[in-house]
């Protein structure tokens, strides 16, 4: 509908009025009211969502307005209570079933206590019940879970029609429009169909009745007037014929086919349906004949070319499914969000497009010819083997504050340092909300937004291979969330659940674990989608491989109320997990495929042996250890060969991101048996978490941690809810202790990478009990591995595979052996790593780098240091936001290079220098500054 008025209350009319939900779900008396009058609101429950229908209970409003300081129509002010506060002020009465009546009065602008010189644009609301129902407020919102307006009306004349209610309207050849206008202060109203006048009528209200035409678009118009002013409103109204028989181009796939710099052919796999319209920003969303899908001879895809469209530019769109599903491309690449958008800053993602919110509503997605290409400077990254896999595990919204990847990137030296090859991040795949672990996710093809550009996440992988980084994707493909346009297209609106015709999901999950909708990985069309999913980020993001989450999900057996039943041997799903993995090998044989299997071994096997890698979950055994405890405390499961396989494809780890953090389980459950060493003392605590580490990775086999578990992250996983934020400890750098665990666990990872004896096959295990051993033996070096896990000394036999000279690693110190059955005495949480070679002593005691009282860690000098070609690396970490300067000057004092100035944001960074070709070979002084510290450096030019 288009209104008469200014600019600014026509923006707010389509607002409150375009969409059936905001029209229908409340009535206002008066019908024009405006900020001097006192209103009643009758709400009526059974429609929008629906959250409301049939509630018995008592009704409140969360209700605010938008006044003309509100930013967007989330800005609500003057808000009545907080959510969840029960008021008489905001209690609707109940006045016939599922219908409520609030009174505001005596006036908006007293009820609502708005001061005089804001203008009161619209009323919002929310309506909610008065208790909470299963542990959650029941909501009565709009169709598409919005929230509710009512527009405020200044002095003056306007008129609107009452039905239809949307500003578009899809009509068949002879189908009866029920016409009713009102207006507030009209002495006469006339109707327009086609700028052609069909009734007029005296007085404020005029209702009318007309038969649609055989095709086209037609535009109906009512004006009001009186003595003073006119206004009018209008709607078009477009008549649909059936959908064209047409075949499908040679060539075109589901999703977004680019044809050129000018020219896009849109294809939508939708069995079952009738008629399908493009609307989008190359059309002002509006139907039209040029926006009217062709149906393939099948009638199960539907397709269309764009003509026309500007180079580079992005354009937002959606697909109109029968008439009322709206729905983005289920392939596209990037997506506008009409509620999660808004809160990404332009830091994050600069240049974001605005969501087109007075033109349609849900997630649209967006198309974009002649994109520059990401140039990458790695181009054939050889990831490394399986079996040398150290993993890190992380959620960048919990890494780094920024939560970006640029940040990201500046990280990557702290993680090379520590010796990784390689990162596993969390699902980052477009998920509903923005702060998420990414297990709910909805659209497969891009990005999610939050996180920053595209191109950004290329660039964060090509810097990880540049660094011998390989980088890991979680991919959640057991399940999608309900604003996934493949649930929408096929809904079983009365069961709240995909419709039993669903190409993709199941209308019940076959698994008690599941959560949001079900895939059937048996479907042709699930599979289909699934190939397309595995083999895209790998030719477009040079993606390493795919951890796979709840993957004992993807089975067609039905075990819902049986969770052992679901773990055991299953063929079928083994059969699918080929298929998939087939896949991702084809595109890149050497790709990870890891899996979050649990089940039955003789199932992971199979799987193992085929060249998965599986989830080894050691989490409570070595937490166990750790704490004390003489029960459940075996490390034997972490060994592949103790599992029978015949590779070592088991990635075992201590934390994941689903595991309590081991160092907070110490604190909380750690043995007290012993006063004079109590597991619970943090200092202690962190020795026990060295110990763990000692023999968590020195079992044959890939590895993984958890974000900064090398640091003994302590924060429960329940902080702030299982899912939700968690403190970003980098603080951490600065306790000695920590920083001692941190040396540690790079030394054992670099150790490993280092010598082939800690990828031997021959080695055996004595990992029960308190006192722990790990023997391994390789032509060039044998290795003995001994720990106390007792809060008491202890003793035990070693078992030296021979006599002789033996090297204790962290100390240097060596020990003489003279009898392989003398036995050892061991303080309680002590452990040593014994080698017939003698090794460098690594540098572990108070940690690397030198720290300031304030908010500075220069994390390593400068590098390379000479510089052989004039490029310098200067890596640093700031704990909190602030202003620093680096530069570079000769002996003399002579600035010669302005490396930096300016603010930079709390994390790691590398700020290079590359040195002009007329700077002499030579010393140079390097210094670092903040308001609370300075450092300087010397390097070598040569």
């Amino acid at each position: 509908m288009a209104h008469f008025k200014s600019g600014l209350w026509l923006t707010l009319w389509i607002i409150a009025f375009t969409f059936p939900a905001n029209a229908q779900l409340i009535v206002t008396t008066p019908a024009f009211p405006a900020d001097v009058d006192e209103v009643e609101v009758i709400f009526n429950a059974s429609l929008g969502n629906g959250g409301l229908a049939g509630y018995t209970g008592e009704v409140y409003a969360h209700t605010g307005v938008i006044t003309d300081l509100s930013s967007s129509p989330s800005d609500w002010k003057y808000v009545k209570t907080n959510w969840g506060q029960n008021t008489p002020a905001t209690l609707l009465e109940r006045i016939g079933d599922d219908l409520y009546k609030l009174t505001i009065g005596p006036s908006i602008r007293q009820y609502y206590n708005v001061p005089a010189s804001e203008t009161i644009l619209q009323l919002a609301f929310v309506f909610r019940s008065g208790v909470k129902v299963n542990n959650q407020w029941l909501e009565g919102k709009t169709e598409t879970g919005g929230d509710i307006f009512a527009e405020v009306y200044p002095d003056g004349l306007f008129t609107r029609f009452n039905f239809p209610v949307a500003s578009a309207l899809l009509s068949e050849p002879g189908e009866e429009i029920i016409i009713e206008s009102v207006s507030n202060e009209a002495d006469s109203m006339f109707l327009f169909i086609n700028e052609s006048l069909t009734k007029s009528v005296a007085g404020n209200n005029l209702l009318d009745t007309i038969i649609s035409p055989e095709s086209g678009k037609n535009y109906v118009k009512i004006l009001a007037k009186n003595q003073f002013e006119t206004a009018v409103d209008s709607f078009y109204f477009y008549v649909r014929q059936p959908a064209i028989i047409q075949e499908l181009p040679g060539g075109i796939i589901d999703g977004i086919n680019y044809i050129n710099d000018s020219t896009v052919t849109l294809c939508l796999y939708a069995p079952f349906k009738e008629h399908v319209f493009v609307i989008g920003d190359f059309n002002n969303w509006e139907f039209e004949d040029e926006g009217y899908l062709f149906r393939t001879p099948d009638e199960k895809r539907y397709w269309i070319t764009l003509n026309n469209l500007e180079a580079g530019k992005e354009y937002i769109f959606q697909y109109l499914v029968d008439g009322n599903i709206r729905i983005g491309d289920p392939y596209a690449e990037k997506v506008s969000d009409p509620w999660n958008d808004k809160y990404i800053s332009q830091t994050s993602y600069p240049g974001i497009l605005s969501y087109p919110a007075t033109k349609t509503t849900g997630v649209a997605t967006v198309l974009q010819t002649s994109k520059t290409p990401y140039t990458w400077e790695v181009d054939n990254f050889q990831a490394p083997p399986k079996s040398e896999l150290i993993v890190y595990e992380l959620l960048v919204r919990d890494f780094v504050a920024k939560h970006d990847y640029q940040t990201l990137i500046d990280t990557l030296d702290y993680l090379k340092r520590l010796g990784i090859n390689a990162i596993e991040l969390m699902p980052f795949s477009e998920f509903e909300g923005n702060s998420s672990w990414g297990y709910n996710p909805n659209f497969y093809f891009a990005p999610d937004k939050y996180y920053g550009p595209e191109n950004d996440l290329r660039r964060f992988i090509d810097e990880c291979h540049k660094q011998g980084i390989a980088v890991i994707m979680d991919m959640v493909l057991n399940h999608s969330f309900g604003t996934s346009p493949m649930v929408m297209l096929y809904w079983d609106a009365a069961n709240n659940r995909p419709a039993e015709n669903n190409p993709w999901f199941n209308p019940v999950p076959k698994h008690d674990f599941n959560v949001g909708f079900d895939f059937n990985h048996e479907s042709p069309d699930t599979k289909e989608l699934v190939n397309r999913v595995v083999k895209f980020w790998i030719e477009n993001y040079k993606i390493d491989g795919y951890r796979f989450d709840l993957s004992k999900g993807f089975t067609q057996k039905n075990t819902l109320n049986n969770t052992t039943a679901w773990g055991l041997y299953d063929a079928s799903r083994i059969a699918i997990w080929k298929a998939i993995a087939d896949t991702i090998w084809s595109v890149n044989p050497n790709a990870y495929v890891i899996l979050e299997h649990f089940a039955e071994n003789a199932e992971e096997k199979v799987l193992a042996n085929y060249g998965m890698m599986i989830w080894g979950k050691m989490s409570d055994e070595y937490a166990n250890a750790a704490k004390g405890s003489s029960t459940s405390n075996n490390f034997n499961w972490a060994s592949y060969k103790a599992r029978g396989w015949d590779e070592p494809n088991l990635i075992s780890y201590m934390e994941s991101h689903d595991e309590e953090r081991i160092m907070y389980r110490i604190l909380k459950e750690g043995s007290v048996a012993n006063p004079a060493y109590r597991t619970r003392d943090t200092t202690i605590a962190l020795q026990r978490v060295q110990l763990a580490n000692v023999f968590h990775y020195m079992i044959p086999g890939p590895k993984m941690l958890w974000q900064f578990g090398e640091l003994g992250y302590d924060i429960s996983i329940d902080f702030n809810g299982r899912t939700g934020e968690k403190p970003i400890k980098w603080n951490y750098t600065q306790d000695y202790r920590r920083r001692t665990l941190k040396n540690i666990v790079s030394s054992l990872i670099k150790l490993r990478q280092s010598h082939e004896v800690f990828s031997t096959t021959d080695f055996t295990l004595a990992l029960s009990g308190y006192q722990k051993k790990i023997q391994l033996n390789h032509p060039d070096m044998k290795v003995l591995v001994i720990g106390n896990f007792d809060v008491y000394p202890g003793s035990m036999v070693p078992g030296f595979p021979e006599t002789g000279k033996w090297y204790e690693y962290f100390t240097g110190d060596s020990l003489s052996v003279t009898s392989v059955s003398d036995a050892i005495e061991l303080r309680a949480g002590e452990y040593r790593l014994y080698t017939n070679v003698r090794l460098t002593k690594p540098e572990t005691g108070l940690g690397i780098g030198e720290t300031d009282e304030t908010n500075v860690v220069i994390a390593d000098f400068p590098y390379p240091n000479p510089l052989n070609e004039g490029q310098l690396i200067v890596p640093f970490y700031l704990f909190e936001d602030t202003d620093m300067e680096i530069s570079v000057t000769d002996l003399s004092g002579r600035i010669v290079s302005q490396i930096y100035s300016g603010r930079l944001s709390a994390g790691e960074h590398r700020l290079k220098w590359n040195a002009a070709a007329d700077i002499k070979p030579g010393i140079y002084i390097v210094t670092a500054r903040t308001p609370s510290f300075s450092k300087s450096f010397r390097v070598v030019l040569q």
